[in-house]
């Protein structure tokens, strides 16, 4: 299937945002749209082709985003704070109300996957489902150790770099707002268990047997807690971006999730 890419910049509540849309000449413009979420220290260029091969064994069109303050976006002139995903959530709705998505299967990363869940329990009536990779919803003495082991890359290898590559200028800034956000003992307290409760939607939550930023303690209150159908997928041998540590068979997963959301008459496992 021929998938056409478009790319442009939005204006969004105020915030220039670098969009990519994908879509084959055959969209009924009636089907829900694929709407990917990066991770904390991620963007449009991270994710690579995989909307597109995902787009295409779903047939469905997708929207790809750098959020404010990342990749191809304007810089962010606030620090995060506690309550920055909130203010994603807000521009997320902006966004989809712009490009005319009614409905949306949010498919997150990491801090993307958590702001898709957190956007389900908001806005239920504009999610069709949720693909949560590698969610936080609360923090773990796991996760801080990862961004500790991050914050010394930073300092003595080529990591910062790497990640100019996709962030330019505003490198800096992603990567301290994410460390010093997560590091500070204030953010210890931050928990999203109420809100998960309230997401009524299909989910598909996925984490990596060897995540190095959270147990699989992460993957199993997240199934506890939603209030609709939900698969569990566990991949064994695969870290925190299972998205292209295990391609393949993520691929299959979100697929076959998708393919069977217009039946989704099946029991919580």
């Amino acid at each position: 299937m021929m998938i056409e890419k478009r790319a442009y910049t939005a204006m969004v509540d105020g915030e220039d945002l670098h969009v990519c849309r994908l879509g084959t000449r055959g969209d009924s413009g009636q089907d829900p749209t694929l709407v990917f979420l990066h991770e904390a220290l991620g963007s449009v260029a991270q994710w690579r082709d995989f909307p597109e091969l995902l787009s295409a064994k779903c047939a469905l069109p997708a929207l790809i985003y750098d959020r404010c303050g990342f990749g191809l976006s304007q810089p962010k002139v606030d620090s995060r704070g506690e309550g920055y995903l909130t203010r994603d959530m807000e521009s997320l709705k902006s966004l989809l109300d712009d490009c005319s998505i009614e409905q949306a299967v949010l498919v997150g990363h990491s801090d993307g996957a958590t702001l898709a869940l957190l956007f389900a329990a908001a806005f239920p009536e504009r999610v069709a489902a949720v693909v949560s990779e590698a969610a936080h919803l609360f923090v773990e003495d796991e996760t801080l150790a990862g961004i500790n082991a991050a914050v010394q890359r930073w300092k003595n290898t080529d990591f910062r770099r790497r990640l100019e590559l996709y962030h330019g200028l505003k490198t800096e800034q992603v990567f301290w707002n994410w460390a010093g956000t997560w590091l500070d003992p204030a953010f210890r307290r931050w928990n999203i268990a109420a809100e998960v409760a309230r997401v009524s939607c299909p989910v598909l939550a996925i984490q990596g047997g060897d995540d190095g930023f959270g147990t699989v303690r992460q993957l199993d209150t997240l199934c506890t807690l939603v209030g609709g159908p939900h698969v569990r997928c566990l991949i064994d041998d695969c870290g925190h971006v299972p998205h292209h540590q295990a391609r393949e068979e993520v691929l299959d997963e979100m697929a076959r999730f998708v393919a069977g959301l217009d039946s989704c008459h099946r029991q919580p496992e």
